[in-house]
């Protein structure tokens, strides 16, 4: 993937520096292999084809959020009702744990506080975020995402 991004950023297309780069990228393929660097964990493609259906529902809900904390800011005289809220993980693998927790951290008006095997501690703006996470919605969205 790297490779190819230098190839059409760098508009070299000289047969020595081709050859070299494919030699480079076999020696680096032969030597991970080798040493059992790449596993699963280490390259989930068997989680793309759920992330291609998480991440434009993310994004939408990005947005969502970034509309309504900029009405918030705009607007002074709309609510904000910070509270700390603890979400469930227990049913979330460690990369699930994860996902969750930075989702809810890029979704403005919640960030995530502290991920544990069983809850991740979450501050949100307003009560409307609180009740989203409370919901389960992301975390159900997650667990599909990685197939569990």
């Amino acid at each position: 993937m790297l490779s190819g991004t230098w190839f059409l950023l760098s508009g070299h297309t000289s047969p020595v520096l081709l050859s070299l780069g494919l030699l480079s990228v076999a020696a680096v393929i032969a030597c991970t292999s080798r040493l059992e660097l790449v596993d699963d964990e280490g390259m989930p493609v068997h989680l793309l084809p759920g992330l291609i259906r998480y991440v434009p529902w993310l994004i939408g809900q990005i947005i969502r959020s970034n509309l309504d904390v900029a009405r918030r800011i705009i607007n002074p005289k709309l609510p904000i009702s910070p509270s700390v809220i603890h979400v469930d993980a227990k049913r979330l693998t460690e990369v699930g744990r994860v996902t969750y927790a930075n989702s809810i951290t890029l979704t403005p008006g919640t960030i995530s506080l502290d991920v544990s095997e069983e809850t991740i501690e979450v501050h949100a703006l307003t009560e409307n975020a609180a009740a989203d996470l409370a919901s389960g919605e992301m975390a159900r969205r997650v667990q599909r995402a990685e197939g569990t």
